[in-house]
């Protein structure tokens, strides 16, 4: 039956919508003087039990007249016939008490003390402009009660669980069963506020704890979840996430409450939750003033733009009106769409792409010449951990040589300032990668000696969704069904997002004075295990049903848990207090700056395990896995 007065709705809103929506206006004022009229009727019918004498029967028709012209002109000097039944509130309900208050006194005013026509009962007056006001609400609150109705019984409508039933719960409840083009049904609340436990919301009840979402999601039939708590914390997401697991259904979420301020909730806010939300820590939030004055009128110039911290290090950098934005890429399809993509949001930057090689010299100097660039960011570097493995020699030639060979220019063309980009991974190095990108900072302290450009290293950890990271892997790997491999049950990982590494950078080189090396405050590490069950869930899937997750082992160079310091470094705090300031050689000095000054001429001659050796040798803190896991 609810089903079939769904259907009905429905037909009879399409057959006739655009009529009723022609004639509103006349069809709302005839309604509101409809009732008016049967409020004056009931009101005598009250005062007399039904049964009014002839001579008061004889004052309620002669003075109808003056009833619904007094009355209904109330009404529309308040504008209640503007406001829309269906979205029905406390100040509309307010509003309409108000005007018949006030219609009640005007016409008490002009009918006993300027018509003198006493014989009118002024409780009839009284009755009158109180049932008027019952009769308007009343109207208003029964076509918003049925459409509720219908969006609750609506069979194509998304069965819906809300995560939080504080001010975003209510208001986005309001907003599913005020607009019907939504075509969603909240079915429940779980909270964990004892004060609202077995209450209700808005007619939807508050069924349970966050713990008892799976068993409220099973019973309750529900087709997506979304979690309603914008101000809530990563561990409560958290919570959330590991109580939503063997859900199969789409788990949403709000923004940040700092993105809805201004903006009411609403459904449109909802968006698929992501790992962004899961980070083990609060965000990263940097004062971005700051980089005007760094950045505006300047030009800058990305090695490695077309990469994922390169192309977003551009993308922030234009929005600061730079002069000119230099971008250095040896992939042309990257650069090619990094530079069209730049091109049509920031028309007013001057976009400069260019095609290089970072280990080529002649082409990065007639570049700096030509382009003479005030900061630079240097992201251009192999990263690949077991690939850097199989080709020792192009990790050192990309990411040593390649480094000497743009600080160098940086430092002959006058740059102000330079900024390398490295990695946890440089710390305690178990890899040729982690290796190379250390010996890179140690370049970074040479030329900091040797002119006034001022070198300044950033050093932070795994980025989520990067190319080539795991987020993509195992999007790939759930997407196709899985398994999803992981290398070791108990590897873990430092995390951030694209946007919060280009803050950091770009932090760094406002506070960078040259020759530190700066480390965000990333938490605590994440299991890559937990981070691949997130995925699953997040997909709607359960794991190691719906996929598995299989361990493959640790591979080449690659280590169960990252460092950000050595216990040998002093670490300092900086201004911002998620960014700190390792204070320390980072590689021993002597024999390794006459390598990397022989490494033009001595790079093609050697073989890879000679450079293997070199490393080992220049950087005593560099061991392979399989020795670190001996020793533990």
């Amino acid at each position: 039956m609810k089903q079939s007065a769904t259907k009905l709705f429905h037909s009879l809103s399409s057959r006739f919508g655009d009529r009723v929506l022609r004639y509103r206006s006349i069809l709302v004022i005839g309604v509101e003087l409809l009732l008016i009229f049967a409020a004056n009727l009931t009101a005598f019918a009250l005062r007399f039990d039904a049964d009014a004498p002839p001579e008061y029967r004889r004052i309620m028709w002669d003075f109808m007249p003056a009833v619904l012209l007094m009355y209904g002109a109330g009404l529309w000097v308040f504008g209640i016939q503007r406001g829309l039944w269906r979205y029905v509130d406390l100040r509309d309900l307010w509003r309409i008490l108000l005007a018949a208050s006030s219609s009640s006194a005007v016409f008490y005013g002009v009918i006993h003390q300027l018509g003198g026509v006493t014989q009118y009962p002024r409780s009839l007056i009284i009755l009158t402009g109180l049932l008027t006001a019952l009769y308007l609400a009343g109207i208003r609150l029964a076509v918003r009660g049925f459409r509720e109705w219908i969006q609750i019984f609506d069979p194509a409508a998304r069965r819906v669980l809300i995560v939080g039933a504080g001010h975003a719960g209510e208001l986005l409840v309001r907003d599913m069963l005020y607009d019907a083009n939504y075509r969603c049904c909240p079915v429940g609340f779980v909270d964990d506020d004892p004060i609202k436990r077995k209450m209700n919301i808005h007619g939807i009840p508050i069924v349970g704890v966050i713990s008892d979402i799976k068993k409220a999601a099973e019973r309750l039939n529900v087709d997506e979840i979304i979690v309603a708590i914008p101000s809530g914390s990563t561990t409560v997401k958290q919570k959330i996430l590991a109580a939503s697991e063997g859900c199969s259904v789409p788990i949403k979420t709000l923004p940040d409450v700092k993105q809805l301020l201004g903006d009411p909730v609403s459904l449109q806010h909802v968006r698929p939750m992501s790992l962004e939300d899961l980070l083990q820590r609060e965000p990263i939030q940097t004062d971005r003033q700051e980089l005007y004055p760094l950045i505006s009128g300047k030009t800058l110039l990305v090695t490695g733009a077309g990469g994922s911290i390169g192309s977003e290090l551009c993308r922030q950098i234009a929005q600061y009106n730079p002069q000119s934005l230099v971008l250095f890429e040896r992939y042309e399809n990257a650069l090619h769409s990094l530079m069209l993509e730049l091109k049509a949001a920031f028309p007013a930057v001057k976009i400069l792409p260019v095609i290089g090689d970072v280990t080529v010299p002649d082409r990065v100097s007639e570049v700096f010449q030509q382009a003479g660039p005030d900061i630079v960011f240097h992201a251009a570097a192999h990263k690949h951990v077991p690939l850097m493995e199989l080709n020792p020699k192009e990790a050192i030639r990309n990411n040593v040589l390649g480094t000497r060979v743009v600080a160098e220019a940086a430092l002959k063309a006058g740059v102000d300032r330079f900024v390398l980009i490295s990695t946890d991974k440089a710390v305690n190095p178990s890899s040729v990668m982690g290796a190379t990108k250390r010996i890179a900072e140690h370049v970074m302290q040479e030329f900091q000696r040797t002119g006034l450009t001022k070198f300044t290293v950033v050093r932070f950890g795994n980025v989520l969704g990067s190319n080539g990271s795991v987020v993509p892997l195992f999007s790939e790997q759930i997407r196709k069904g899985g398994p999803v491999t992981v290398t070791h049950p108990e590897i873990k990982r430092f995390f951030m997002t694209i946007p919060e590494a280009v803050q950091l950078v770009l932090q760094a080189s406002v506070m960078g004075q040259g020759g530190e090396v700066f480390v965000l405050d990333m938490g605590e590490q994440i299991k890559v295990v937990d981070l691949a069950r997130n995925m699953i869930v997040l997909a709607g899937l359960v794991p190691d049903k719906d996929i598995q997750i299989v361990f493959a082992g640790l591979r080449p160079g690659e280590k169960l848990y990252e460092e950000l310091f050595e216990d040998s470094v002093q670490v300092e705090s900086t201004t911002h207090p998620k960014i700190h300031r390792a204070v320390g050689t980072p590689v021993p000095v002597g024999e390794l700056s006459e390598w990397v000054e022989s490494l033009p001429t001595m790079l093609p001659k050697s073989d890879e395990e000679e450079l293997l050796q070199d490393l080992k040798r220049l950087v005593p803190s560099f061991q392979s896995v399989s020795a670190q896991q001996v020793s533990r």
